[in-house]
């Protein structure tokens, strides 16, 4: 297991460096001019010059990359453009939020998930399976920039069950969790699905029947358990899908996390914070990828030995 885990985590440095490499050089390959955004348009030429000579900006595209890797590894993420307060401020005071969001949305996918995915499993081709392949369906066919707005009309607006926006009151991440949650509990119910299918055809489970162990027992101690690592893949690999869609949930819902962040930043041409912000999803979707791996690693022991 230790061996497993070194191996993981030696494999994310340079996938690490990679999304650095790439978030800085699609900040250079960008067609504004940081200086012209800070001085204006109607900047003297002298002044442009002097500025991009203060921030680095002419010098070899080697030597900046260079910097650039020196500053993230103190933390330094650059300044915003707009608030001319440091990138790595902005992003603390939003990732919190769409941390929080993330997690709920997780949460909530699983718990529908896995009893939907397990009931269709167990009862194929029941009511049962008919009613969790009609949610998988659904789910998978409602963008959520549809679902959003949708589940506020119904559930804040028609029925004032939840807050209309923002993260202070109770209940306020409800909505835009669940609109999150919907899309990849569908995709999760029919992985948790297909895998149990599979693993109640196998030769442990007609032997533990076989020694008079009930058709519930062996589907539910046995085949459930085993079932799991494709699901714990499923689930980190589709975080960095939650993280991407919390930009919409977030805007409908006016969750001040880093979706608001990263559409504010745009709108404003604040390129250092949306490479921030980019930055951030890629390393929270390596930390998910490596946090699956060990899951599974830690359901199924033949991975870590491997």
């Amino acid at each position: 297991m230790k061996v497993y885990l070194l191996g993981r985590l030696l494999l994310a440095v340079p996938t690490l460096l990679g999304v650095a490499a790439l978030v800085f050089l699609l900040g250079h390959a960008l067609p504004s001019d940081p200086a012209e955004v800070m001085l204006g348009e109607r900047a003297a030429p002298a002044e442009l010059a002097t500025l991009r000579h203060e921030m680095g900006l002419d010098r070899p595209l080697a030597v900046q990359f260079a910097g650039y890797l020196t500053d993230l590894s103190r933390g330094d993420l650059g300044r915003s453009l707009r608030t001319r307060r440091p990138v790595a401020r902005e992003l603390t005071a939003a990732f919190p939020l769409t941390a929080r969001l993330g997690l709920t949305a997780l949460l909530l996918a699983l718990a529908l998930a896995l009893p939907a995915g397990a009931a269709a499993a167990r009862w194929p081709g029941g009511g049962l399976d008919r009613a969790a392949l009609f949610f998988s369906t659904a789910g998978l066919s409602l963008p959520s920039f549809f679902l959003g707005p949708l589940l506020l009309l119904a559930f804040a607006v028609a029925r004032p069950w939840f807050p209309i926006s923002g993260p202070d009151e109770p209940g306020a991440v409800v909505l835009p969790a669940l609109t999150l949650a919907v899309p990849l509990a569908a995709y999760l119910s029919r992985v948790v699905r297909a895998s149990l299918r599979e693993e109640s055809a196998r030769d442990y489970l007609r032997a533990a029947r076989a020694r008079g162990l009930s058709e519930n027992r062996a589907f539910f101690r046995h085949a459930f358990q085993n079932a799991l690592p494709p699901v714990a893949t499923v689930a980190g690999l589709q975080l960095g899908a939650v993280l991407t869609g919390a930009v919409i949930a977030e805007k409908v819902f006016r969750w001040p996390g880093m979706g608001t962040l990263v559409l504010t930043a745009i709108g404003s041409r604040d390129y250092p914070v949306v490479q921030g912000v980019l930055l951030v999803f890629a390393v929270v979707t390596v930390a998910a990828n490596l946090a699956s791996d060990l899951a599974v690693a830690a359901l199924d022991p033949r991975v870590g030995r491997a």
